[in-house]
């Protein structure tokens, strides 16, 4: 077998760069994840913030 044919056989059979794509692959899924549960959690407090601060202003007849 040629040193191409060798180079192009280890090659093929080399599994590191599959599992370092796989690893990275899987990193983007979870910061995805991540990212769109901080916005979700900061969209809701800012609700609840607002809501606080529309009770202090309305005092007693304050209507969550």
């Amino acid at each position: 077998m040629s040193k191409t044919g060798q180079f192009l056989a280890h090659f093929w059979g080399d599994e590191g760069g599959a599992a370092a794509a796989e690893y990275a692959l899987l990193l983007a899924i979870i910061a995805a994840g991540l990212a769109v549960a901080a916005g979700t959690l900061g969209t809701a407090i800012s609700n609840a913030m607002e809501n606080a601060s529309n009770c202090i202003a309305d005092g007693p007849n304050c209507n969550p």
